[in-house]
């Protein structure tokens, strides 16, 4: 069994849904934590909440990551006084929909910044200390979005993609070295994405619950797998998916995924 006593974690996108989740379990498990978000107040509220409740040492940094200059702040922040970070959770994220071409250029690059370049620069800047230590876990979250193109949401489906190949290279080259690295992969769930992106009518899938996806993280974690889909339907869909071709696959997709048209009264 996984020890994350006195151990440190860091947690990106940690003021709601999965990252707020993520800081709960691990604080419940005896971990201290360094809590990165833009939402200064709600991530003090928080870790004033989980100090409190459970006696862990918790830390926050407010950064926007979306700024390249944000990880690097968040590293000095988090390694100040000789601190090490043993779990990395790449949490961070947002997605935008529509027809690509009329989505605002600067909202697109913002996303690629927060989903893939912040993800990999703070990976960069973390992993060499769990190299040497010889034990660490990095958890990026990806999404069930990975596994296939999805039209009317281009962007966040290629950056999630990128995180599922990327995460699974990393936990090849480090595997025998005591790190673990995860591409955790949720479906629909119930957190305030879709609030977030502008979107009401949902997407697809019963949602699952935040809780639900975490632990489908620690128990990957437990059996050292490089990837976990939470859920049963999203496992079985995901799978099936390479059963299929890619172009019926992708039409498939945009079919479900185009923006409904608004009925004439």
């Amino acid at each position: 069994m996984l020890s994350f006593e006195k151990k440190t974690a860091l947690i990106t996108g940690a003021s709601y849904g999965i990252g707020e989740a993520f800081a709960k379990a691990l604080a419940e498990r005896g971990a201290n934590l360094i809590l990165v978000a833009r939402s200064g107040d709600r991530l003090k509220k928080l870790a004033s909440e989980l100090t409190k409740q459970f006696k862990v040492d918790a830390q926050v940094v407010v950064a926007d990551l979306s700024d390249p200059k944000a990880p690097q702040k968040v590293f000095l922040a988090a390694t100040k006084k000789g601190r090490s970070v043993d779990i990395l959770i790449n949490n961070a994220g947002f997605g935008t929909r529509g027809r690509f071409y009329t989505l605002p250029a600067d909202k697109e690059h913002s996303e690629i910044m927060v989903n893939v370049a912040a993800l990999v620069s703070l990976t960069h800047l973390f992993l060499p200390g769990m190299v040497r230590r010889r034990a660490g876990i990095i958890i990026n979250v990806a999404s069930g979005a990975a596994f296939q193109p999805l039209p009317f949401m281009a962007v966040y489906g290629a950056t999630k993609a990128f995180v599922l190949s990327f995460s699974e290279a990393l936990w090849a080259e480090h595997r025998r070295e005591g790190i673990r690295v995860l591409a955790l992969c949720p479906g629909e769930t119930e957190t305030n994405f879709e609030k977030a992106m502008g979107n009401t009518q949902g997407i697809f899938g019963r949602r699952r619950s935040v809780e639900s996806v975490v632990q489908t993280a620690f128990r990957a974690l437990e059996r050292g797998k490089s990837c976990a889909v939470d859920g049963a339907m999203n496992y079985l869909l995901a799978n099936s998916i390479r059963l299929a071709p890619r172009s019926v696959v992708v039409n498939m997709t945009a079919r479900i995924m185009e923006p409904k048209r608004p009925r004439k009264k």
